[in-house]
């Protein structure tokens, strides 16, 4: 009886023993590497609903279930996608323990679906292998293009979107918001056709590039003259101006050559536009010809949205309105001995007192210049002067050249 009692509990030890073993063995086994978390800010990444709130700056945090070798977290395994043309979006990635940081190096578009991927080549700090996996989202608000540079979007103020370009303290006056061409677009900045204009300083930063788009909505009124919607230093740095009797428009610009120089070169659309091979000059590479009546109803006390590109390499300059080329011209197909066959970029030369280097919505230049100070269409205190009347809203700027595909895209989501 005693022989059977100490076998039973010889038999418990050793069973207490073999779970002991075990229980310790499997705590000592490598744990499992899959996602725990991912995040931007508030926002859940990694449920069933794609979101469309992001923010265009965000940081992403992915938390996973041990630690992660951070040499196998990298722009290999881990990417950003933008989903329309496939552009992998540059990335800063860090890895602290269990956590991966993902920052985009730029500005991601507005209103944009993203593809974030992580493969299987990352790895825990324990050799564990991840199963890659994918999540989308888009970005908030309707689509614009990443790589912004400056956006005002005038929702009650002329602040720029991003915080860089700023108005001066003392640089709007008699400015109103309005509403914008939908309720998605929000507000407008309201021009009187007298006195109002929105300032802002250091414009010259904006043109200083080789490649170069800006993009902007404008519903201009009907006031017998023409209208100085923008300009930084006038022709001296970029100006964009509507036509009187709405018959066309135009922008003027300055351009760098190969050897430091500078030259102004204007974008003129008219109505029933010509190019090189409808009898128009041998630069112009493409023009739509537009009826003036069409032009006149394009131009006037209608929402238009005008985009300009510049090609440095290419020496291309493309003119769009509401989404659709209209003219293009090309710096090659000037003549041979042309110093124009050299440009490189943009790149603003004016000098004071004659212009500023800021920025002025509303008039060709800043009240600081003194250009066409005295002449009673260009000087700004003069009422009669060709200030802009009407509406502006959504000016984008940025550093590189929009796609066409892009562009309609923009269009597209932003129209009326």
């Amino acid at each position: 009886m005693k022989i059977n009692k100490f076998i039973l509990m010889l038999l418990a030890a050793v069973t207490a023993s073999a779970i002991l073993f075990q229980a310790c063995k499997k705590e000592e086994e490598p744990k499992e590497l899959t996602l725990s978390a991912l995040v931007s800010g508030d926002i859940d990444l990694n449920s069933a609903t794609s979101p469309t709130t992001v923010p265009v700056e965000p940081t992403i945090v992915a938390t996973f279930s041990t630690n992660i070798d951070a040499q196998t977290a990298n722009a290999s395994s881990i990417t950003l996608t933008q989903d329309y043309d496939q552009t992998k979006i540059e990335l800063d990635i860090s890895v602290s323990e269990a956590t991966i940081t993902i920052k985009p190096k730029t500005t991601l578009g507005t209103g944009t679906l993203y593809k974030l991927s992580f493969s299987d080549a990352i790895q825990s700090t324990e050799q564990k292998t991840l199963s890659g996996f994918e999540r989308s989202f888009t970005t908030i608000g309707t689509f614009a293009p990443s790589g912004v540079v400056a956006h005002w979007n005038f929702d009650g103020d002329a602040t720029d979107a991003l915080g860089k370009f700023n108005p001066y303290n003392d640089g709007i006056v008699d400015i109103t918001y309005v509403n914008s061409r939908n309720e998605n677009a929000g507000k407008a900045a309201s021009f009187n056709g007298t006195t109002s204009i929105i300032e802002i300083p250091n414009g010259d930063q904006l043109i200083n590039t080789n490649d170069f788009t800006i993009s902007f909505w404008v519903k201009a009124a009907d006031q017998g003259k023409g209208h100085f919607v923008m300009g930084i230093g006038a022709f001296f740095g970029l100006q964009f101006e509507m036509f009187g009797g709405f018959d066309g428009a135009k922008f003027a610009i300055q351009y760098e050559m190969a050897d430091g120089s500078t030259a102004a070169e204007d974008m003129w659309f008219p109505a029933e536009a010509t190019y090189n091979e409808t009898g128009g000059w041998m630069g112009w590479d493409f023009a739509k010809s537009i009826p003036l009546d069409d032009m006149i109803s394009m131009l006037k006390d209608k929402w238009l949205q005008v985009i300009y590109t510049f090609d440095g390499a290419m020496k291309k300059g493309t003119l769009y309105y509401n989404g659709e080329k209209m003219k293009s011209f090309d710096f090659n197909l000037w003549p041979e001995e042309d110093i124009k066959r050299t440009v490189v970029g943009m790149k603003y030369a004016g000098q004071m007192p004659d212009v500023k280097n800021d920025l002025a919505f509303g008039f060709i230049q800043s009240r600081a210049g003194s250009l066409w100070s005295e002449e009673p269409w260009g000087g700004y205190n003069f009422p009669d002067a060709n200030h802009f009347k009407g509406l502006l809203d959504d000016v984008r700027v940025f550093h590189k050249v929009l796609t066409e595909t892009e562009i309609q895209l923009m269009y597209n989501s932003e129209k009326p």
